[in-house]
Formats: structure tokens, C-alpha cells, sequence
């Protein structure tokens, strides 16, 4: 029969927003420390923490996980109360738990953390068996100014030049004391760590990234809140698993300035390993960048992910593959989204733009020559399906001269395309567009226009440099611009057209031959260096 102080102790943790940890029941010596489920609980307060924001409680939060570790691992409780603390360094084997009324505040103070890269909130290094849990808060403490723009970003280059366009000032946020502060922390950085939970709580205002993971095995995220400024928040990511392994993202809601959800496989933080074996499920996600993204730096591999369940809202890009740096994404499974775009302002990535391809190599970004640049990476075996969404922006759908996407499929969605007379200037000319792409089909997908229209808006659907393109069950509004062919094929090779609806499809590009119409009674128009027996209908 358990005495009365474990049974105590087993009830503050089980019962949800119990505060039973009083520093009458714990004592700060392992010796005396009460057992939890066969492990020991040290209650920060114990340790000096005071539970008042301005004292200073990174000694006493330290030595509590110090102190845990090296028992062989328990529980760090930090009962209500508001805690500021530079830089903590986990342990093997420890549960770092914030009762609800608990907030952990990142110091301001650059001293009190380990010089970049390695400036983390909380980090840890080769551990197995950690958790971060509770109802409490981390907070970063960010902050932002605005100033005119003296950055140089080769990624939103054509957003920048469309606002010079307009006569608007450049202006844009940048974090608090930027350039000359260097130490802008993350929330949460492990390293090459395994067998990681983070559950229940809220991790908020961020100055960098807010979870970042290289190298990391069997890491549960469950239940947790991100927050940064969707106006300000630059550089303030959600969750960055980078050459990660068995990850599962779920029931979780990431409302971020920068990326809610990337996936890398860079050098970053040694060897580029493939991030892999990856669910996302029960999600809702918000982003004033790419709610969620196969990260342009991957220079191995991002590949076996499944994604399912997911809301994504108030978003300047819904879901984005990007491969910049020779690397390969792979057998993708997206199902049951909902997604809804807009444009943001013109320094963010993306345009309100639902969903997003683009294989480039980085020297064709930035005009940089690079010694030993990897050839063009890949993006093949994605399917998609069962979406409805909503943007203001075309869905740009781009492989590479070099490297085509190869195996792309989309079925069951349905993208309605608006204006945004808020914006500051509008860049959406057709729907959706194809470029280089081999084997990519679309079944059961309808395009329609909503109000408010745009002037700017043509076609549909442009593919071009496309083989093997299979439209089966499409239908495809007509837009406001009744002069443009709904769909336009550019350079189409062994295309088949099954029981489409377009009003009008044009042809152009020599190389467009083997266009096959199957109950589909669209009217066909096409340059004359389209051979005469390019169309058969059947």
C-alpha cells in the first residue's frame, strides 16, 4: 500500500491542474525526495526558485535537473509562478514539468546563454529519454522594430519588386537590436537526442526557431501550442525537425510569423541525414510564410511522410515543396486538408499561394556560382488528396529543366481562387500552373473564381513541359477574362482529357503531340506549329 506522501505525489501529477507539489512534501536531496511512479520529483522551489519574474531562476532550475539526471532520472516540477532563466542544459532521463499557472520567461539578457549556434533556450545534447510537459508556458519573449528594408533576400526578391512598384515604403520588421544583438535563442534545440516527448504545453514568442531537432529518434510532439507574431515574427519557425527519424506531430495547434512545420535535411549541425518516417495528424496551422514545408534545404532527403487531418488557416502558403540544394523528397501522403491562403506582406515567402512545387539549384537563386553545387535535386511520389482550399494566390507547380517531378497526384480537391483588395498589389494570373512535370495527374479536382475578381486573372490551368498529364473528372471555371483558354497546354506530350469541363483549351509548342479527348467536348484552338494530328477525340 502506498504511504500517504507517494500517494500525494501520484495525484498532483495525474490529476490535471493540480497543484499539490508544496516544498512542505519535497526536499532537495535525492535522498529525501519522493518517489513518483518508481521515480523521484524535485520541486524547483526547493532550489531557490522563487516563482517571482525578476529574480534570477537559472541556478536553482539547473541544479534541479542536475540533481534529477543524475540520480538516474525523475521529475523537475516547477509548481505556479513566473520564472526567468537563461540557457538550461537537459539531462538523460529527466521530465521537466510546468504545472499550469507556470511560466518559464527566456532571458533577454545574451550573456546567459551559450554563444550561436548553440544559443537555446533549453538544449540537449545526445540524451535518450526526455520530456518536456504540462499546462505551463515558454515564453521567449520576443519583440520586434520596424525599419526600411536594408536586407538583402534573394527568396522574396519578386515580392520586393513588386512592392517598389507601387511606390510603398520598404518597410519590415526585424527582432529587437538586430544587427548588432547576435544571440537570438531558440525555444528548444536537441541534438542527436532519442526517445523525446513534448506534450501539453505552450511555447510562445520565440526569438529564433521554435523547435529545433537534428539527428533526433522517436520524438512524440503532442498537444502543444506555438505561437509567434504572424505580423512581426521573423525568423520565429514552429517545428524544425532536421535529419530526424520516427517523428509523430499531433493534435497540436502552431500559429507562427515564419514556417509552422519544416522539414530539413541540411549540414547545418553535422552529416545531412534524411528526415524520415514522419505523421502529422489533428493539426491546425497558421503561418504568415509556409504553414507547411519540405524545406528548400535539403541536401539528402525528407521522405516516408504521412500528413492527414489537418487545418491550415490564415496562411500566405499552405502546403510547400521546395528542394534547393540537390536533395530528394519522396513518397508523400497528404490527405483530409482544409486550407486557407492569403497575401501577407511582401516580405514573407510565399503569395497566398495553396499549394506550392519549386526544384531549383541555389546558384539560380541568387546568381552565386558555387564550387561543387549539386546537380538539381527531385520531388517524386506525392499524392494529395481530399483538400478544399481557399487562396488568393496561384498554386505554382514548378520542376526543373534538369529534374521533372515525376509521379504527382492529385485527387478529390477543390481550389477556389479570390482577389484580396487589401493586398498590396496582386500577381495571380491562372489558377494553377505545371511546369516540367512526367507522370502528374489530377482526378476529381474542380478550379472555380470567387469574388471579388481580379483584372489580372486568365486561365485555369497552364502545364507546360509536361508528359504523361492525365486531367480525369476535372472541371475548370471559366475566368472573368473570357478572351484566355481555360486551359492552355504548352509543350504537352501523351496528355488524355476524360470527362473534362472547360469551355476552351488552346495548344501551342511543337513538341505538343498525343492529346487525347475522351468525353470531353471542349473547343480545341492551337498554334500551327501544333502538328494537325496532335488531338484525337474518342
Amino acid at each position: 500500500m502506498l504511504d500517504r506522501r507517494r500517494f500525494l505525489a501520484s495525484a498532483a501529477i495525474g490529476a490535471a491542474g493540480a497543484s499539490l507539489f508544496g516544498s512542505e512534501l519535497f526536499a532537495g536531496t535525492a535522498a529525501s525526495a519522493p518517489e513518483l511512479f518508481g521515480r523521484l520529483v524535485y520541486n524547483v522551489k526547493d532550489y531557490g526558485a522563487t516563482g517571482r519574474k525578476p529574480d534570477d531562476a537559472r541556478p536553482a532550475l539547473q541544479q534541479a535537473i542536475d540533481a534529477c539526471g543524475k540520480s538516474g532520472g525523475g521529475t523537475v516540477y516547477v509548481p505556479p509562478g513566473d520564472y526567468t532563466s537563461g540557457q538550461l542544459h537537459l539531462r538523460s532521463g529527466v521530465r521537466l514539468y510546468l504545472e499550469a499557472g507556470a511560466t518559464l520567461f527566456a532571458s533577454l539578457d545574451g550573456r546567459q546563454f551559450d554563444p550561436p549556434p548553440k544559443s537555446a533556450f533549453l538544449i540537449g545534447e545526445d540524451l535518450h529519454d526526455i520530456a518536456l510537459e504540462g499546462r505551463g508556458t515558454i515564453d521567449g519573449q520576443a519583440s520586434y522594430q520596424w525599419r526600411p528594408n536594408d536586407f538583402t533576400d534573394y527568396y522574396i526578391r519578386p515580392n520586393q519588386r513588386l512592392m517598389e512598384a507601387t511606390g510603398k515604403p520598404l518597410l519590415r520588421p526585424f527582432p529587437a537590436g538586430f544587427p548588432k544583438e547576435t544571440v537570438y535563442p531558440r525555444l528548444v534545440l536537441l541534438l542527436r537526442c532519442q526517445d523525446v516527448r513534448l506534450a501539453g504545453l505552450k511555447f510562445i514568442r520565440s526569438r529564433s526557431w521554435t523547435i529545433n531537432m537534428y539527428a533526433c529518434k522517436r520524438i512524440v510532439v503532442d498537444g502543444v501550442y506555438i505561437y509567434s507574431s504572424g505580423k512581426e515574427g521573423v525568423w520565429a519557425d514552429g517545428i524544425d525537425p532536421d535529419g530526424c527519424q520516427d517523428l509523430r506531430i499531433a493534435n497540436s495547434t502552431i500559429e507562427t510569423g515564419d514556417d509552422s512545420i519544416v522539414f530539413w535535411s541540411s549540414g547545418g549541425w553535422g552529416p545531412a541525414l534524411p528526415t524520415e518516417n514522419v505523421t502529422v495528424t489533428n493539426c491546425r496551422l497558421s503561418s504568415a510564410s509556409s504553414a507547411l514545408k519540405f524545406c528548400d534545404g535539403n541536401a539528402n532527403a525528407v521522405r516516408r511522410v504521412a500528413i492527414d487531418n489537418v487545418v491550415i488557416t490564415n496562411s500566405n502558403r499552405g502546403l510547400a515543396f521546395m528542394v534547393f540544394e540537390g536533395g530528394v523528397v519522396e513518397d508523400v501522403v497528404i490527405s483530409n486538408v482544409s486550407i486557407a491562403t492569403r497575401r501577407f506582406d511582401w516580405f514573407w515567402w510565399g503569395d497566398g499561394d495553396p499549394i506550392h512545387f519549386n526544384i531549383m539549384r541555389r546558384s539560380e537563386l541568387d546568381g552565386t556560382k558555387r564550387d561543387n553545387e549539386p546537380p538539381a535535386g527531385k520531388i517524386r511520389n506525392v499524392s494529395i488528396s481530399n483538400v478544399i482550399a481557399h487562396g488568393t494566390g496561384m498554386s505554382a507547380i514548378n520542376g526543373h529543366p534538369d529534374s521533372w517531378l515525376e509521379n504527382i497526384h492529385l485527387e478529390n480537391v477543390r481550389l477556389f481562387v479570390s482577389h484580396d483588395p487589401a493586398a498590396p498589389y496582386e500577381n495571380t494570373r491562372a489558377a494553377i500552373t505545371l511546369r516540367q512535370a512526367r507522370n502528374f495527374s489530377m482526378k476529381d479536382v474542380e478550379i472555380r473564381w470567387e469574388e471579388p475578381h481580379a483584372a489580372t486573372w486568365r486561365s485555369g490551368l497552364i502545364a507546360e513541359d509536361v508528359e504523361d498529364l492525365r486531367l480525369d473528372t476535372v472541371e475548370v471555371e471559366t475566368a472573368p477574362a473570357p478572351s484566355a483558354p481555360v486551359i492552355e497546354l504548352i509543350n504537352a506530350n501523351k496528355v488524355t482529357l476524360q470527362s473534362l469541363r472547360a469551355e476552351t483549351i488552346h495548344l501551342a509548342g511543337k513538341d505538343t503531340r498525343e492529346v487525347r479527348l475522351l468525353q470531353t467536348d471542349s473547343a480545341i484552338s492551337a498554334d500551327s506549329e501544333v502538328g494537325k494530328d496532335a488531338v484525337s477525340r474518342q
